[in-house]
């Protein structure tokens, strides 16, 4: 797989399953996954905790890779959104479980999203 990871001397220590920089070679597939939120698959309900919210996205990412041949270790990119501060530790506990020691390259944002009950919305990247 031409996926190379950039993680230089120099710079402040890595985050938690973090790398600085990817770089993906010439002939991989690139998979863009849009922002994902926790609604359950009638599109209408959606759990009131962060951690169901986000085990659900992460489920639909997992489910969306698998329609592409992939897996979460192919994941080169994720952006999270989270509704407020207090929600970063039980977001870095998600990326552990599904991500394990696999390191993409990661940004997380606070910002107010689209709706008052969701909690995160996550969208990634993944070469192959």
């Amino acid at each position: 797989m031409p996926i190379i990871k950039h993680n230089p001397p120099g710079l402040f220590p890595q985050y938690q399953n973090y790398s600085h920089a990817i770089e993906i070679g010439v002939g991989s597939r690139l998979l863009i996954i849009s922002g994902l939120n926790g609604y359950l698959s009638d599109g209408k309900t959606m759990p009131e905790s962060f951690e169901e919210q986000g085990d659900i996205i992460w489920q639909y990412m997992g489910t969306i890779l698998d329609s592409a041949g992939m897996t979460y270790q192919n994941l080169v990119s994720v952006r999270t959104y989270l509704a407020h501060p207090q929600y970063d530790e039980a977001n870095m506990a998600l990326r552990k479980k599904y991500l394990g020691d696999h390191q993409p390259t990661l940004t997380v944002v606070c910002a107010q999203l689209l709706l008052p009950n969701w909690k995160l919305e996550v969208e990634a990247m993944a070469a192959d």
